[in-house]
Formats: C-alpha cells, structure tokens, sequence
C-alpha cells in the first residue's frame, strides 16, 4: 500500500535529536499547531536559522501545511531564514529610557568596531548586532540582551570589553 505522507526532494535539515526534542512538546500542547513556535526555537538554536527545508520538516512532523509554519515563523523577527545568525546574537535595547541613556550610540559604535552595519553578522560569525524593542530592564539602561544574559548600563568602554569577549572586535 502507498504512503500517503509527503516526501521532500532535498537532503533532510531536521536531525534526530531535533525532531526528538520538538516530539517532547507534543504532550505539553493541546494540538500540533501549537508546537510551532517551539519547534521553530529547536531549530534555531541547532542550526542558527530556519531553513525553508526545515519548515518543510517541520510542517510534516506537525502534520501541518508549510504555509502554516512560514507564516507563524514571519510573524516573529526573531528567525533568520536566509542565513545564520552569528554564534552570539545581541540585542541592544533601543527602547525610550534606553535610548535617553546613550543606547543608540553604544550601538552606533559597537557596529563601528566590529565593522558591521545593525543586523549583519560579522565576517568570521562571532556576532550579530540588533536593535531590540524593550527589554524589559529599565533600571540597567542602555542595555542589551546577548544571548541568554542581560548586560546593564553599556558604555563605549564596557560594550568593547564585550565584542572582544565574544571575538568580534575589528573583524573584516
């Protein structure tokens, strides 16, 4: 008997552990449709990027449309699609009190530094640079999210002691 489930003509993006990890969720949600956003997470913090394949994969394992998942991954800014982020993603908040506080200008020359324009990722993929809406941390303004931790009261100073952290000072 013939399989009714779709196949893809391109080499699977989607691995195991991926589409393990995106299963877990299936308990935790009242429908498939609602795994979307969390499985569009899975996928970006594997590869950095969701791929059209993977929202393919991932429209298949939901036993959804692909049009359903692009269009809930186009809602969000937050997935690049196109190409990966870099390895750290930093957010600089530009917000009113940050902006008040010098939050535009740290950006300004944290992009001057790491030769970046906001939203480019640097040539060696260390660092990609953003301006982010309200992070919700007033009181540390300007601030900005890098990764997963929350850097306060940004300097000229204090936001090249982060690019050179994370390697990203002077890269072309």
């Amino acid at each position: 008997m013939p399989s009714t489930e779709k196949k893809s003509n391109s080499t699977p993006v989607l691995n195991n552990e991926m589409r393990d990890e995106i299963r877990k969720y299936f308990a935790r949600y009242p429908t498939r449709q609602a795994v979307t956003l969390p499985a569009l997470h899975v996928v970006n913090k594997y590869l950095r990027h969701v791929p059209l394949q993977a929202v393919v994969e991932i429209a298949e394992l939901l036993e959804l449309s692909p049009a359903q998942v692009q269009d809930t991954l186009s809602f969000y800014g937050f997935f690049p699609q196109q190409a990966p982020h870099g390895e750290v993603r930093a957010w600089v908040c530009r917000s009113i009190s940050c902006a008040l506080r010098g939050g535009e200008e740290v950006l300004a020359h944290m992009c001057a530094k790491a030769k970046i324009q906001p939203g480019e990722t640097t040539a060696n993929g260390k660092l990609t640079l953003e301006f982010g809406e309200c992070l919700g941390a007033c009181e540390l303004a300007p601030c900005m999210l890098a990764g997963d931790q929350l850097v306060g009261h940004l300097t000229a100073e204090s936001s090249e002691e982060f690019l050179a952290s994370c390697g990203a000072l002077g890269t072309s």
